[in-house]
């Protein structure tokens, strides 16, 4: 038995669609992502890289920081999202709509840079 899947083993499971009223709460507020400040252009680009699985040294010098730079960044965003480690922080981003969904790699989305 081999650990390798084909395309045809690994299909995405799928969602029942939501209506307009799902998306939205009652008093017509943001649905998702309410209370998330904004990320910088470093924290959208290490949340992205944590999102795909890239590791802190190819972070760092893809980003011209440090690793202790890097790992600090992580550690106030688990922070802010209130996660105890990276899946949980890429889970609690793309559960609040940070992160976009039905695309790999996942992108955070416009509205949450930091202009």
């Amino acid at each position: 038995m081999t650990l390798s899947a084909t395309s045809e083993e690994i299909k995405p499971a799928q969602r029942p669609a939501r209506s307009e009223s799902a998306a939205r709460p009652a008093d017509g507020g943001p649905a998702r992502g309410a209370g998330v400040r904004r990320l910088t252009d470093v924290d959208v680009r290490i949340l992205e890289g944590v999102a795909v699985g890239i590791s802190t040294a190819r972070l760092a010098a893809s980003l011209y920081l440090s690793p202790q730079g890097i790992e600090y960044r992580i550690g106030l965003m688990m922070r802010h999202f209130q996660a105890a480690n990276r899946p949980a922080l890429v889970s609690r981003a793309h559960s609040l709509g940070v992160l976009s969904v039905g695309t790999w790699p996942p992108r955070v989305l416009p509205e949450f840079l930091e202009s």
